[in-house]
């Protein structure tokens, strides 16, 4: 069993909190605070509105740019990063005027100062300043970090970092965990963001690694108060087979075990070149849908649904519960889970913000089937199952009454979120 647990953060994303009331200060006082409160309320940092869902590479064409927004939205995308176009870019402008159209955010390409000049609107979310930095570059991009801020008050900064199985001489740290807790503290983000793809080979399993990534994410994140974001691969490349829908489904579910609040595929349209010869991202390099178009529809459909919860949840920790070990107490001491049948499990706890208690659970394996045999630390009938069809709560359904206990159906790599009364 690999246990990860941490504290809550300080901060609470997108919390609603309203400031107390003033004491009654001398006047001087008063009125010297209430300038500083409207220094910093005239640069807000960002706050997440929604569950992002996104990806790499927007729709590199010239012809019927609108169309293809209303493609992204139908599949039930959330934001789109970068602009569109081939050999004639859409104007940034245009773009904001689709995503808000389509109920779409943007992280617009960041231009050349003066960034007073940037496009901004209700669609946009912020601006993507760099991809995949070196840590020698992270004094400058706090420049731009803070530049931005004061420009573009409440916009974010997007910023996305290698994943964990970098060199360091791509890092510029000597390890990953360096890399990331120096960005964090010289850049000050208001999003932590990385790629890391996962192979699928029976010889050659990435999973565990995708999770060691995940948890310096969720770990990092968790002790400034911001969300964290992650790519995940989407398309066949290089060693990387083409991933089932049970394997995209793993990736996404992993990330929200973790305490993901955005996900992104990568990619969206087939970038053409050398490195990508096969094709087969959601879209092909020359716009037709592939088979991955519906497979993301249908699971970004359900994330929509969990998103407003999900974005109401701070992780408490991960628990990977293999084999017979599931059965003692003490594999499942960290989580709301008593007992639970043989498997293999990953296990997100959370703290909702009014509160209660949630469990995430997710099928690891990624071609089998799991039926598990479930007991709460609680009377089920107070244990409350959040659907990924309606986002609404509902009663836990068991899915083999005839049985004795509560059994849950999952299907390959698919989670289900669970809240529990306060404890």
């Amino acid at each position: 069993m690999t246990t990860h647990s941490f504290a809550p953060p300080r901060i609470l994303v997108g919390s609603t909190a309203r400031p107390r009331a003033l004491p009654p200060w001398p006047n001087a006082v008063l009125t010297l605070f209430c300038c500083c409160w409207g220094v910093i309320a005239a640069e807000p940092r960002f706050v997440q509105d929604r569950f992002a869902i996104g990806f790499w590479v927007a729709p590199r064409t010239d012809e019927d740019v609108e169309g293809r927004y209303a493609e992204i939205a139908e599949a039930n995308f959330t934001f789109v990063i970068g602009l569109c176009g081939d050999r004639n870019p859409v104007p940034a402008d245009a773009q904001l005027k689709l995503c808000q159209k389509y109920g779409l955010k943007a992280l617009i390409q960041l231009g050349a100062p003066p960034y007073e000049a940037l496009p901004d609107g209700p669609a946009c979310w912020g601006y993507s300043v760099v991809d995949e930095p070196n840590a020698s570059q992270f004094a400058g991009l706090r420049k731009t970090v803070d530049a931005l801020r004061a420009a573009r008050p409440g916009k974010l900064a997007y910023i996305n970092l290698f994943p964990d199985y970098a060199t360091p001489a791509q890092l510029g740290t000597q390890t990953y965990d360096e890399h990331v807790s120096r960005f964090l503290s010289e850049v000050n983000p208001d999003v932590l963001s990385m790629d890391h793809y996962p192979i699928f080979k029976p010889e050659k399993d990435g999973r565990e690694k995708y999770c060691r990534n995940l948890e310096v994410m969720r770990r990092e994140s968790l002790k400034v108060g911001i969300p964290f974001w992650n790519f995940f691969n989407s398309m066949p490349y290089g060693p990387h087979t083409d991933p089932t829908e049970a394997q995209l489904r793993w990736q996404i579910f992993t990330s929200l075990a973790y305490g993901a609040k955005g996900v992104m595929y990568f990619c969206y349209w087939t970038p053409r070149g050398d490195e990508f010869p096969k094709g087969g991202a959601i879209l092909t390099a020359d716009g037709r849908r592939t088979r991955h178009y519906d497979e993301a529809k249908r699971i970004n459909a359900g994330l929509k649904n969990l998103g407003p919860t999900l974005m109401k949840l701070t992780s408490t920790g991960v628990q990977h519960i293999q084999s017979k070990e599931t059965t003692t107490r003490d594999a499942l001491r960290e989580t709301p889970i008593r007992q639970i049948s043989d498997g293999d499990y990953l296990v997100g706890t959370f703290r909702h913000a009014d509160g209660r208690r949630a469990v995430l659970i997710n099928n690891y394996h990624f071609a089998y089937s799991a039926w598990p045999t479930i007991e709460f630390d609680v009377d089920v009938g107070k244990v409350v199952e959040l659907s990924p069809k309606t986002g609404r709560e509902e009663s836990v359904r068991d899915d083999s009454p005839d049985m004795a206990g509560l059994q849950i159906a999952l299907d390959a790599g698919e989670g289900r979120l669970f809240l529990l009364p306060v404890r």
